[in-house]
């Protein structure tokens, strides 16, 4: 298992519904562990095995349900 710690800052997130919609999209991926949004400053913690899951298919899913990655 190859555990890994990033930060995405998203955009679209409005309210705690879209936080808890951004945590649910990100949870049900294989292999990621924690998913803590904030929804004051867009940041996204996520704790993840990227062996499972790479950083790319974490971005593309937050793009799914309707919010942007910012680069």
């Amino acid at each position: 298992m190859s555990n890994t710690h990033i930060t995405l800052k998203v955009s679209g997130m409005t309210c705690m519904g879209c936080v808890g919609s951004v945590q649910r999209l990100l949870g049900q991926l294989p292999g990621v562990q924690t998913v803590v949004a904030d929804l004051a400053s867009g940041r996204v913690d996520i704790d993840y095995d990227n062996a499972l899951t790479p950083v790319e298919a974490l971005k593309q899913s937050i793009v799914a349900g309707g919010y942007q990655v910012v680069e």
